[in-house]
């Protein structure tokens, strides 16, 4: 995506009422933090962006982690309605958007190389 390379992850989650139709508000952006963190999806994306970063380096000319990683999106399907998805101060119910910063992401790395990091 416009050279930047993301992570991305499908879940399925059902996060409304189990007595009630699910709509595009069971998966506006304050219900996906908390679904996020209840899941320890943050940790799961970060390591996931250590992964990809360390793919890039190894396969990408150039490679520069500023430039080339562009970060995790979630995307809760059952939360997302194609075109016609609402918007949320500007963010889509269904899609949990995150970009790791690249110092923790690096260090992360270097520490799962069992480098001694800052």
């Amino acid at each position: 995506m416009g050279g930047r390379f993301l992570t991305v992850d499908y879940k399925t989650n059902w996060l409304g009422d189990s007595d009630a139709p699910l709509s595009a508000h069971d998966y506006r952006p304050a219900v996906l933090d908390e679904a996020m963190g209840h899941s320890d999806y943050p940790l799961q994306a970060l390591l996931y962006t250590v992964v990809l970063h360390r793919f890039l380096r190894w396969r990408l000319p150039g490679y520069d982690p500023a430039t080339h990683l562009g970060g995790v999106l979630y995307l809760y399907l059952r939360g997302m309605c194609g075109p016609e998805t609402p918007l949320i101060d500007g963010a889509p119910c269904g899609v949990f958007a995150w970009r790791p910063p690249v110092a923790l992401v690096e260090e992360l790395s270097a520490l799962l190389d069992g480098a001694a990091t800052s």
